[in-house]
């Protein structure tokens, strides 16, 4: 999934462009958008789709991560969680049922179930009560989507809800929790709580060991994740999709990923290269533009710079994932797999 927390890819990159990379769930976050323009805007101009112009699948992030990242701003509570806004300090409620309803209101394809992400490390205790927490939480969510989808005036009435795994570095509580909401029969589940401080290892070591636990029969979404080699590690464990904002956060900074590691286009050995980013790559900037030219708009600070080291990137992500899921069909995800990693070791210039 390509990452538009506002309802658009930093850098800008419009719908159009994501349909011609082939983007094919976009993600948006739900409390930056009940902030602003604020769910009941989108809502009474149709929903999401019709606000951004955009005809494929919209997953929406529940809100929870805010619970993580605005950790200064909120408290925490059985009901929901209190917070400031980031954008003017103004008190903000959302508990399971709120962040329903405002998913609702954007009417995305897929909602993710409010969840709190613990930080790590944290002791065990305040793991597992968290985790409990999550659980009551998440039964409250399908509660409140169930009556939602059955409202006349529902502009999505067939939106899926996806539960959210968690338990930090602990296999016990990953495990159990990873049971407890498998018997709710959702729509998708993911793995949440990852990529927050734990190495790699730990992080492929969780993956591995949740995710038989989660039902074969349903998309499995790793969120937050990540570098290209760690998107192969995780599908080789059983990951189905993921979102990041490194291929359009990196790509602001000018630094872009091809199959020979990743490149910084500010470095100097660039500024006569009349080569595209990658050879053979079909995006929008390798089609027409070099290496040098893209460093120039870079150091002159020209937007356009910005915006196709973006496209590469969305495009290098897209284009990974169709040939993962070709090299599934076919059988030889392995040699694939290990042909990518030695093309990343070999490079990141």
């Amino acid at each position: 999934m390509n990452v538009g927390t506002v309802a658009a890819i930093k850098g800008a990159v419009s719908t159009a462009d994501l349909e011609a990379i082939g983007t094919q769930v976009e993600l948006s976050n739900t409390y930056h958008l009940h902030v602003r323009p604020g769910d009941k805007i989108v809502r009474q101009l149709g929903g999401l789709h019709k606000f951004m112009s955009w005809d494929r699948p919209i997953l929406t992030d529940s809100g929870g991560f805010q619970v993580f990242s605005l950790a200064g701003l909120r408290k925490i509570k059985e009901e929901g969680v209190y917070f400031n806004s980031h954008i003017d300090g103004h008190k903000i409620f959302m508990g399971p049922e709120e962040s329903m309803q405002i998913q609702s209101n954007l009417a995305s394809t897929i909602a993710m179930a409010f969840d709190e992400c613990p930080p790590h490390p944290a002791t065990r205790e305040y793991m597992q009560n968290s985790v409990d927490r999550t659980t009551r939480w998440l039964k409250r969510c399908k509660t409140e989507m169930t009556r939602l989808n059955g409202l006349e005036d529902t502009i999505n009435k067939h939106q899926m809800l996806f539960g959210i795994n968690q338990g930090g570095t602990f296999s016990d509580i990953r495990i159990e929790h990873a049971k407890a909401i498998s018997e709710l029969d959702l729509d998708g589940y993911a793995l949440g709580g990852l990529a927050v401080g734990e190495s790699h290892a730990e992080m492929y070591r969780i993956i591995e060991e949740t995710v038989p636990y989660l039902p074969e029969d349903k998309p499995t979404y790793l969120m937050g994740v990540g570098t290209p080699a760690n998107i192969l590690e995780s599908v080789e464990r059983g990951v189905d999709f993921f979102d990041c904002v490194y291929p359009s956060r990196n790509g602001r900074h000018g630094h872009v990923y091809t199959n020979q590691g990743k490149r910084n286009l500010f470095n100097a050995k660039y500024e006569l290269d009349d080569t595209p980013i990658e050879e053979g790559c079909g995006c929008p900037a390798c089609k027409r533009y070099s290496r040098a030219y893209i460093r120039h708009l870079l150091k002159a600070k020209e937007m356009l710079g910005m915006r196709l080291c973006v496209l590469h990137n969305l495009y290098f992500y897209n284009k990974m994932m169709e040939e993962i899921r070709d090299a599934l069909d076919e059988g030889r995800f392995a040699s694939y797999k290990k042909s990518k990693l030695e093309g990343f070791e070999s490079g990141n210039k």
